[in-house]
């Protein structure tokens, strides 16, 4: 008989979080999330000032083999005028009664607290991890990307779950890549300096005073984007303070008009290389070390983040910030780079995107369901 029990103690804390890597463990392409940055998120993250998460696990036979979260983000609903629910940190063995248990409970939860709609996954929110892998199974993620196996694809449609929006990840491998935009770089920053708009790398001794202003441009320049809601100031330098100790400074660029942060362009190195190594995503009492000593070893990135805001658009300063970045990414001669996500609709970007080089070779879901 199979039994849901909603997540209390420290234990059960820590059972919710190990779980995946008992599913995942015969998977070559699972790569496990440090431990203390789950437990972090999952209980005093500044996200919960403001909503409510609830993580549940199914047992059988007294083992453990699924989990989720049920999740009302508040500040969400109040931005999109909504009533949505959403779930995350779902997995679960190849099971769809076990999954329907799961999703049932998810969904008692949430209505409850009177949402009408189940969204996800997302992991609490779309400012975090979020997006079910529905193609690209073969290769695995990159840094503060989601990973599942293709039967979560088959539960959640059998379980009445439909498309919400897909999410697209594009690569480049080695030196394949359309440099095109590194031609038009020298013109396109001239054209910009004579509108007073210069394209420069963060100063990391003044990351404080960078980070607010970057926060100001993230909260306006992806406010279109569905399913999007502002960080408060507290989530995005919890967020921008996690980010600074993997932040390579040559792969951060700003957009600047007279003082004025007016886009920026972020990749950040692939640390899952390193994260693959650490046993159950555990820091210590060796993997501070691997993480420590073999960062300069990574051969990746992953382009996180690229925003204007309204009225600097079409300018070219996107193409400004992706052409500096891969310059970076051609004189450290690496291996490979990920543009992620970017929404299926988002055509601008997607076009920009493969007008470089691109391949679409990975694609995430959110999906809905009316409860």
């Amino acid at each position: 008989m199979n039994q849901i029990i909603p997540v209390k103690s420290k234990k059960e804390l820590a059972a919710f979080i190990d779980f995946p890597h008992e599913l995942y463990k015969n998977d070559p392409n699972y790569v496990p999330e440090l431990f203390i940055a789950q437990k972090d998120l999952l209980t005093t993250h500044p996200f919960h000032k403001h909503s409510a998460l609830q993580p549940f696990l199914a047992y059988k036979d007294g083992k453990i083999v699924g989990r989720i979260a049920a999740i009302v983000n508040n500040n969400h609903n109040k931005f999109n005028n909504s009533n949505d629910g959403f779930f995350g940190f779902f997995d679960v063995v190849n099971d769809i009664g076990v999954a329907k248990q799961l999703f049932d409970t998810a969904i008692a939860w949430v209505k409850e607290k009177g949402a009408n709609k189940l969204v996800g996954p997302a992991n609490p929110s779309t400012n975090e991890t979020c997006g079910l892998l529905v193609k690209g199974f073969d290769s695995p993620p990159v840094v503060m990307m989601t990973y599942n196996p293709p039967y979560y694809v088959e539960i959640l449609e059998k379980l009445g779950f439909t498309k919400q929006v897909d999410l697209f990840a594009y690569s480049w491998k080695g030196q394949q890549y359309n440099d095109k935009s590194l031609q038009l770089l020298e013109k396109l920053q001239q054209r910009l300096t004579r509108n007073n708009i210069i394209i420069r790398k963060i100063n990391l001794k003044k990351f404080k005073d960078e980070a607010a202003a970057l926060r100001e441009v993230y909260n306006t320049a992806w406010d279109k984007n569905l399913g999007f809601f502002p960080m408060t100031n507290e989530e995005f330098d919890y967020t921008a303070k996690d980010l600074k100790l993997i932040l390579d400074q040559d792969f951060c660029f700003l957009a600047e008009q007279e003082g004025k942060i007016v886009g920026f362009g972020v990749a950040i190195p692939d640390i899952n290389s390193i994260l693959r190594t650490i046993k159950k995503g555990r820091l210590l009492p060796t993997g501070i070390f691997k993480l420590l000593f073999n960062k300069s070893k990574v051969r990746g990135i992953r382009i996180m983040l690229l925003g204007v805001i309204d009225g600097y658009r079409k300018m070219g300063i996107e193409a400004c910030l992706y052409g500096n970045i891969i310059k970076e990414y051609r004189r450290k001669n690496l291996d490979y780079a990920e543009a992620s996500w970017t929404l299926e609709n988002n055509d601008m970007v997607n076009r920009a995107i493969e007008a470089i080089g691109g391949d679409q070779y990975k694609t995430y879901r959110i999906y809905e369901k009316q409860i």
